[in-house]
């Protein structure tokens, strides 16, 4: 009937000898080699770049997070005075002009509506929402589209 002892397959498979596993014909061929290297080079290309970018790029000096922040400086204001701004011709927006003019605020991006005040600028002839061009006149003394300069030189 059956048998106690394993057959002869299932033994081979448990068998093992030392001289099957022995490493000492082990041979690196080029190929293997050439990987091995090429592995190991672009380690090394790639701790050095980051080593140099760590002290190269990022600030040498420890950041304190609790320490004050340096004054802020006032800044020059490049813009036109307030009576500039307010001397500048305001039109109302009618819609049989309205060929001659822009059709909406280049500022804001919304459109001009019949009866709305306009400032128009005087050397480019754009219009503007009052609001937006003197806000943008403030600071600037240009033309918010064209870029010509406002400022009306006294010497002239």
């Amino acid at each position: 009937m059956t048998s106690s002892s394993p057959s002869p397959q299932a033994s081979m498979l448990l068998y093992w000898h030392e001289n099957q596993y022995d490493d000492r014909n082990f041979q690196i061929h080029g190929r293997t080699l050439f990987f091995a290297v090429a592995l190991f080079s672009f380690i090394l290309v790639f701790a050095l770049l980051t080593l140099y970018i760590q002290q190269s790029c990022l600030p040498r000096g420890s950041i304190n997070i609790h320490a004050e922040p340096p004054p802020l400086t006032p800044c020059v204001s490049e813009g036109l005075d307030p009576a500039a701004i307010r001397s500048l011709t305001v039109v109302l927006c009618r819609i049989e002009a309205e060929e001659d003019l822009e059709r909406e605020c280049c500022i804001c991006l919304g459109g001009f509506e019949e009866g709305e005040k306009m400032k128009v600028l005087p050397p480019c002839r754009h219009c503007y929402h009052c609001e937006c061009v003197d806000r943008w006149l403030r600071t600037e003394s240009s033309c918010p589209l064209c870029r010509v300069s406002i400022r009306v030189d006294s010497s002239v």
